[in-house]
Protein backbone atom coordinates (compact mmCIF):
# COMPACT_ATOMS: atom_id res chain seq x y z
CA UNK A 1 0.00 0.00 0.00
CA UNK A 2 2.73 2.13 0.99
CA UNK A 3 4.31 1.91 -2.29
CA UNK A 4 1.43 2.50 -4.34
CA UNK A 5 1.45 6.08 -2.67
CA UNK A 6 4.81 6.77 -3.16
CA UNK A 7 4.38 5.50 -7.15
CA UNK A 8 1.53 7.79 -6.67
CA UNK A 9 3.46 10.72 -5.37
CA UNK A 10 6.19 10.57 -7.75
CA UNK A 11 3.70 10.21 -10.75
CA UNK A 12 2.22 13.48 -9.71
CA UNK A 13 5.35 15.26 -8.88
CA UNK A 14 6.48 13.90 -13.10
CA UNK A 15 3.64 15.21 -14.17
CA UNK A 16 3.84 18.27 -12.57
CA UNK A 17 7.18 18.39 -13.82
CA UNK A 18 6.99 18.22 -17.39
CA UNK A 19 6.50 21.71 -19.23
CA UNK A 20 5.95 22.64 -22.89
CA UNK A 21 7.66 25.30 -24.42
CA UNK A 22 6.07 26.27 -28.13
CA UNK A 23 8.13 26.87 -30.95
CA UNK A 24 8.29 30.66 -30.52
CA UNK A 25 9.67 30.49 -27.08
CA UNK A 26 12.15 30.32 -24.84
CA UNK A 27 12.15 29.34 -20.94
CA UNK A 28 14.74 30.70 -18.49
CA UNK A 29 15.15 27.76 -16.05
CA UNK A 30 16.50 28.67 -12.65
CA UNK A 31 17.83 25.99 -10.11
CA UNK A 32 17.69 27.32 -6.66
CA UNK A 33 17.54 30.75 -7.67
CA UNK A 34 20.59 30.62 -9.86
CA UNK A 35 20.05 30.24 -13.77
CA UNK A 36 20.62 27.02 -14.70
CA UNK A 37 19.74 26.60 -18.67
CA UNK A 38 17.56 28.29 -21.80
CA UNK A 39 15.01 25.60 -22.07
CA UNK A 40 14.21 25.16 -26.07
CA UNK A 41 10.86 24.27 -27.78
CA UNK A 42 9.65 20.91 -26.83
CA UNK A 43 8.75 18.86 -23.68
CA UNK A 44 10.79 19.77 -20.99
CA UNK A 45 11.38 18.99 -17.19
CA UNK A 46 11.01 21.27 -14.73
CA UNK A 47 11.52 19.67 -10.62
CA UNK A 48 9.22 21.86 -8.57
CA UNK A 49 9.91 23.29 -5.14
CA UNK A 50 13.74 23.26 -6.67
CA UNK A 51 13.57 24.55 -9.69
CA UNK A 52 11.65 27.32 -11.53
CA UNK A 53 11.20 28.86 -15.20
CA UNK A 54 10.01 31.93 -17.11
CA UNK A 55 8.68 31.70 -20.72
CA UNK A 56 10.10 34.43 -22.93
CA UNK A 57 8.27 35.29 -26.32
CA UNK A 58 10.48 35.58 -28.91
CA UNK A 59 8.40 36.81 -31.44
CA UNK A 60 8.49 40.55 -32.88
CA UNK A 61 6.56 42.67 -30.99
CA UNK A 62 4.85 46.12 -31.58
CA UNK A 63 4.83 48.77 -28.85
CA UNK A 64 2.45 52.03 -28.95
CA UNK A 65 4.32 55.18 -27.79
CA UNK A 66 1.67 57.39 -26.08
CA UNK A 67 1.33 60.62 -27.75
CA UNK A 68 4.09 62.68 -26.31
CA UNK A 69 5.07 66.86 -25.76
CA UNK A 70 7.46 67.56 -27.47
CA UNK A 71 9.27 71.07 -28.11
CA UNK A 72 11.26 70.99 -31.36
CA UNK A 73 14.56 73.19 -31.87
CA UNK A 74 12.83 76.26 -32.95
CA UNK A 75 10.94 76.16 -30.30
CA UNK A 76 7.56 74.31 -31.61
CA UNK A 77 5.57 72.76 -29.20
CA UNK A 78 4.40 69.30 -30.87
CA UNK A 79 2.30 66.38 -29.62
CA UNK A 80 3.70 62.69 -31.55
CA UNK A 81 3.18 59.10 -30.80
CA UNK A 82 5.08 56.56 -32.52
CA UNK A 83 4.87 52.17 -32.86
CA UNK A 84 8.48 50.42 -32.11
CA UNK A 85 8.73 47.16 -33.48
CA UNK A 86 11.79 44.81 -31.73
CA UNK A 87 12.28 40.96 -30.47
CA UNK A 88 13.82 39.52 -28.14
CA UNK A 89 17.72 38.63 -29.28
CA UNK A 90 18.98 36.65 -25.40
CA UNK A 91 15.88 35.16 -23.51
CA UNK A 92 18.72 35.53 -20.50
CA UNK A 93 19.41 38.95 -20.32
CA UNK A 94 15.51 39.72 -20.57
CA UNK A 95 15.03 38.06 -17.51
CA UNK A 96 18.30 38.50 -15.91
CA UNK A 97 19.30 41.97 -16.54
CA UNK A 98 15.85 44.18 -16.83
CA UNK A 99 12.35 43.76 -14.81
CA UNK A 100 9.27 43.96 -16.96
CA UNK A 101 10.95 44.71 -20.45
CA UNK A 102 7.61 45.69 -22.26
CA UNK A 103 7.61 48.31 -19.82
CA UNK A 104 11.05 49.24 -19.56
CA UNK A 105 11.38 49.66 -23.79
CA UNK A 106 8.47 52.02 -23.73
CA UNK A 107 9.94 54.35 -21.25
CA UNK A 108 12.93 54.52 -23.30
CA UNK A 109 11.62 55.43 -26.16
CA UNK A 110 9.44 57.94 -25.17
CA UNK A 111 12.49 59.75 -23.28
CA UNK A 112 14.58 59.41 -26.15
CA UNK A 113 11.31 60.40 -28.65
CA UNK A 114 11.34 63.71 -27.10
CA UNK A 115 14.70 64.24 -26.84
CA UNK A 116 15.53 63.36 -30.47
CA UNK A 117 12.83 66.17 -31.25
CA UNK A 118 14.45 68.41 -29.65
CA UNK A 119 17.61 68.81 -31.64
CA UNK A 120 15.47 69.10 -35.07
CA UNK A 121 14.01 71.90 -36.10
CA UNK A 122 10.30 71.78 -37.40
CA UNK A 123 10.88 71.69 -41.05
CA UNK A 124 12.79 68.70 -40.70
CA UNK A 125 10.98 66.68 -38.44
CA UNK A 126 7.82 67.38 -40.98
CA UNK A 127 10.33 66.69 -44.08
CA UNK A 128 12.61 63.96 -42.64
CA UNK A 129 10.23 62.30 -40.65
CA UNK A 130 12.19 58.69 -41.54
CA UNK A 131 15.47 60.00 -41.03
CA UNK A 132 14.49 61.41 -37.60
CA UNK A 133 12.58 57.85 -37.02
CA UNK A 134 15.94 56.05 -37.64
CA UNK A 135 17.65 57.96 -35.48
CA UNK A 136 15.65 57.09 -32.49
CA UNK A 137 15.34 53.55 -33.64
CA UNK A 138 19.28 53.76 -33.88
CA UNK A 139 19.78 54.94 -29.76
CA UNK A 140 17.10 52.75 -28.30
CA UNK A 141 18.65 49.66 -29.93
CA UNK A 142 21.74 50.94 -28.84
CA UNK A 143 20.27 51.49 -25.09
CA UNK A 144 18.39 47.93 -24.87
CA UNK A 145 20.84 45.73 -26.41
CA UNK A 146 22.32 44.88 -22.81
CA UNK A 147 18.83 44.10 -22.25
CA UNK A 148 19.03 41.42 -24.92
CA UNK A 149 16.35 42.96 -26.91
CA UNK A 150 16.93 44.19 -30.77
CA UNK A 151 14.71 47.03 -32.24
CA UNK A 152 14.15 46.43 -35.75
CA UNK A 153 12.19 49.51 -36.32
CA UNK A 154 10.76 52.90 -35.32
CA UNK A 155 7.72 54.25 -37.10
CA UNK A 156 6.49 58.13 -36.14
CA UNK A 157 3.05 57.88 -36.68
CA UNK A 158 1.37 61.51 -35.74
CA UNK A 159 3.11 65.18 -35.52
CA UNK A 160 0.52 66.84 -34.17
CA UNK A 161 0.75 70.58 -34.16
CA UNK A 162 -0.81 73.65 -32.53
CA UNK A 163 -3.83 75.45 -34.52
CA UNK A 164 -2.10 78.86 -34.86
CA UNK A 165 0.85 77.03 -36.06
CA UNK A 166 -0.87 75.09 -38.52
CA UNK A 167 -3.01 78.95 -39.58
CA UNK A 168 0.92 80.01 -40.26
CA UNK A 169 1.83 76.93 -42.43
CA UNK A 170 -1.16 77.46 -44.74
CA UNK A 171 -0.39 81.21 -44.95
CA UNK A 172 3.11 79.95 -45.45
CA UNK A 173 2.48 77.12 -48.11
CA UNK A 174 0.07 80.00 -49.99
CA UNK A 175 2.65 82.69 -50.28
CA UNK A 176 5.02 79.54 -51.69
CA UNK A 177 2.41 78.60 -54.42
CA UNK A 178 1.86 82.39 -55.02
CA UNK A 179 5.44 83.09 -55.26
CA UNK A 180 5.88 80.22 -57.69
CA UNK A 181 2.90 81.36 -60.32
CA UNK A 182 4.13 84.73 -60.16
CA UNK A 183 7.96 83.30 -61.16
CA UNK A 184 5.64 81.00 -63.65
CA UNK A 185 4.21 84.31 -65.48
CA UNK A 186 7.45 86.29 -65.62
CA UNK A 187 9.31 83.78 -67.19
CA UNK A 188 6.55 83.42 -69.28
CA UNK A 189 6.47 87.05 -70.13
CA UNK A 190 10.09 86.98 -70.63
CA UNK A 191 9.61 83.86 -73.35
CA UNK A 192 7.05 85.47 -75.33
CA UNK A 193 9.00 89.24 -75.60
CA UNK A 194 11.91 87.37 -77.14
CA UNK A 195 9.83 85.23 -78.90
CA UNK A 196 7.23 88.89 -80.64
CA UNK A 197 10.93 90.42 -80.88
CA UNK A 198 12.49 87.48 -83.38
CA UNK A 199 9.40 87.59 -85.16
CA UNK A 200 9.91 91.70 -85.64
CA UNK A 201 12.99 91.01 -86.73
CA UNK A 202 12.33 88.32 -89.34
CA UNK A 203 9.55 90.48 -90.30
CA UNK A 204 11.91 94.25 -90.59
CA UNK A 205 14.27 91.97 -92.45
CA UNK A 206 12.25 90.18 -95.23
CA UNK A 207 10.34 92.04 -97.95
CA UNK A 208 7.24 92.35 -98.31
CA UNK A 209 6.59 90.48 -95.32
CA UNK A 210 4.89 92.67 -93.18
CA UNK A 211 2.26 93.04 -96.29
CA UNK A 212 1.57 89.55 -96.26
CA UNK A 213 1.53 89.73 -92.55
CA UNK A 214 -1.56 91.89 -92.73
CA UNK A 215 -3.74 90.62 -95.26
CA UNK A 216 -3.51 87.81 -92.66
CA UNK A 217 -4.54 89.22 -90.16
CA UNK A 218 -7.21 91.09 -92.19
CA UNK A 219 -8.14 87.47 -93.24
CA UNK A 220 -8.88 85.90 -90.25
CA UNK A 221 -11.16 89.19 -88.82
CA UNK A 222 -12.79 88.94 -91.74
CA UNK A 223 -13.72 85.22 -90.88
CA UNK A 224 -16.31 87.21 -88.59
CA UNK A 225 -19.11 89.62 -90.58
CA UNK A 226 -20.03 91.50 -87.36
CA UNK A 227 -16.34 92.90 -87.11
CA UNK A 228 -15.61 96.34 -88.48
CA UNK A 229 -11.96 96.52 -90.41
CA UNK A 230 -10.38 100.42 -89.77
CA UNK A 231 -7.40 99.29 -92.50
CA UNK A 232 -4.09 101.23 -91.58
CA UNK A 233 -1.78 101.57 -94.97
CA UNK A 234 1.39 100.80 -94.09
CA UNK A 235 4.34 103.41 -94.27
CA UNK A 236 6.14 101.69 -97.15
CA UNK A 237 2.94 102.21 -99.17
CA UNK A 238 3.03 105.94 -98.75
CA UNK A 239 6.34 106.43 -99.26
CA UNK A 240 5.89 104.37 -102.50
CA UNK A 241 3.87 106.95 -103.39
CA UNK A 242 5.88 109.54 -102.91
CA UNK A 243 8.90 108.02 -104.66
CA UNK A 244 6.60 108.24 -107.91
CA UNK A 245 5.26 111.84 -107.03
CA UNK A 246 9.27 112.93 -107.14
CA UNK A 247 9.79 111.13 -110.40
CA UNK A 248 6.73 112.74 -112.10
Amino acid sequence: MVIIYIIGIFLLILLLSLKVIQEYERGVKFTLGKFSKIMTPGLNIVFPIVQSFQKVDMRVKAVDVPDQEAMTKDNISTKINAVIYYKVSDAKKVIIEVEHYNYAISQLAQTTMRNVVGEVELDELLAQRDKVSDKIQKIVDQATDPWGIKVDAVDLKDIVLPDDMKRVIGKQAEAEREKRAVIIKAEGEVMSANNMAKAAKTLALSPGALHLRTLQSINDISSDKSNTIVFAIPLEVLRAFEGFGKKK
